[in-house]
């Protein structure tokens, strides 16, 4: 599989992680799954692919801690000899009313950023030199909280911003061999959400699509920024079904 190119997705075993894992793989691409906790759905994604002819591992990696980060990419690169596709799904979020500003606390803030912005930031930094020797391509996951300034949290709306940001820098700084763009889904129909009905319709009314976005709409998208879309970069690509036109 040494000639194979190789993906890695963050919180790959589950929602958006999931379905673009399994994308990437049908289009023939190696699959390393990460996961910080959710090892049984890791594990079952790795094992749908490769049932499927597909080539996939497991990484446990908390993105939130730089040793970890390093550790996983040393293992792909020994296990695979290259990385050329980055997904950075790993997120984090507390669902805390916005206009309860009080009930926000240090720890909210830090456990979001520490896996939103320094997590995304802990890969990319970590993956730069392997993708760039493979002309490769990342696309980071944000959302329509980003810019719209409301959704599961303040924090998390802050560090989806954050994220586009930091899109913008990598594309500069990895320019020309590595193209680097994201997604801002509006909300996406995954675990994250259950049992959440009333968040779930606040941020879904008036889709032009009449439905909530599922995960395999984003990872459609992803794929294509990753495999195709090559005079794309930089970019923040809205995906919600027409809801904040």
């Amino acid at each position: 599989m040494k000639n194979t190119k190789v993906a890695l997705v963050t919180g790959g075993g589950t929602g958006i992680g999931r379905a673009t894992a399994l994308g990437l793989a049908a289009k023939g691409v190696s699959c390393v799954v990460n996961y910080s906790r959710s090892r049984q759905d890791a594990e079952n994604t790795v094992s749908e692919i490769n049932s499927l002819g597909g080539d996939a591992i497991a990484v446990c990696a908390d993105v939130g801690k730089e040793e970890a980060v390093r550790q996983m990419v040393d293992t792909i690169v020994q296990h695979y000899g290259r990385i050329d596709y980055l997904v950075n799904n790993a997120g984090r979020t507390v669902f805390i009313p916005m206009e309860e500003i009080d009930a926000l606390t240090e720890e909210h803030w830090n456990s979001i950023f520490d896996v939103n912005i320094k997590g995304t930031f802990r890969v990319m930094r970590a993956c730069a030199a392997e993708l760039k020797k493979n002309s490769g391509a990342i696309v980071n996951v944000s959302s329509i909280a980003s810019f719209m300034g409301r959704g599961s949290s303040i924090p998390y709306c802050v560090s989806k911003a954050g994220i586009d940001n930091l899109t913008k820098c990598f594309a500069r700084i990895l320019a020309p061999r590595v193209r680097v763009n994201a997604v801002a889904p509006g909300i996406v129909e995954t675990r994250w959400v259950e049992g959440k009905e009333e968040h779930v319709k606040l941020q879904s009314e008036g889709t032009l699509l009449k439905r909530v976005c599922q995960p395999q709409d984003v990872a459609e998208v992803i794929n294509d920024l990753l495999c195709s879309a090559g005079f794309v970069t930089g970019q923040t690509l809205t995906i919600d079904g027409g809801f904040t036109l």
